[in-house]
Formats: C-alpha cells, sequence, structure tokens
C-alpha cells in the first residue's frame, strides 16, 4: 500500500452525522483489509470498524448501528458514516491498511500503514 490521507472530520452535534474518508495512493488496492481506528485523550487507540479484502465488514459493538463502513476499490478509497453520534464518539480518526488483511484485526502492529488521523467532535 501507500499512503493513507483521512478527511471529513469536524465538528457535529449528537445525533448529527459525519462521514470519514481515506484514501490510499498506492497500488493493490483491492487485496488491503482497511480498518478504522479511533483514540480519545488519555486512552488507548481502539478498532472502531473494519472491512476485508474480500468485503465482509465489522464493527466495534458500540457503533454497530450507528456506523457504516465501506469501500471503492476504483476510487482506492475507504469510508466511515456515522450517524446518531454520540459524545463518546470524540476522538481522533485513524484509517489503517493491512495486506489481505480480514478487517477485523484488533492488533494495531498487523497494520502496515496508518493515516494521519482526523479529529470527530461530538458535542452535547
Amino acid at each position: 500500500q501507500g499512503q493513507l490521507v483521512e478527511s471529513g472530520g469536524g465538528l457535529a452535534q449528537a445525533g448529527g452525522s459525519l462521514r470519514l474518508t481515506c484514501v490510499d495512493s498506492g497500488r493493490l488496492f483491492d487485496r488491503l483489509g482497511l480498518s478504522w481506528f479511533r483514540q480519545a485523550p488519555g486512552k488507548d487507540r481502539e478498532f472502531v470498524a473494519g472491512i476485508g479484502w474480500t468485503g465482509r465488514t465489522y464493527y466495534k459493538n458500540s457503533v454497530e448501528g450507528r456506523f457504516t463502513i465501506s469501500r471503492d476499490n476504483a476510487k482506492n478509497t475507504v469510508y466511515l458514516q456515522m450517524d446518531r453520534l454520540e459524545p463518546e464518539d470524540t476522538a481522533l480518526y485513524y484509517c489503517a491498511a493491512e495486506n489481505r488483511g480480514p478487517g477485523n484485526s484488533r492488533l494495531l502492529t498487523l497494520y502496515g500503514c496508518w493515516g494521519q488521523g482526523t479529529q470527530v467532535t461530538v458535542s452535547a
């Protein structure tokens, strides 16, 4: 994979929506497992959602039904649609890529490429 660049973060009210975008500048994008992680101040980085190179999706329990991960291999892009946002979703969100990854890897070291992060802030 190449470089991952996230965008789409910002400020939202509780109950609102944001869509994060992550673009990969490398090749063989369709062979990558792609995941979104987040890290709140003072907390560990945690898995939020992932999509395997086969297209199978996985979610953290607390976001299932509110967040949707998808990919467009023709555009080398992975998305995270976040609906019904909660203040607890406030964090720095990172995109990560794992070669032939299943999309549900929680171990950070399995990912060979990370984006720089995009901030999501949800107000009550």
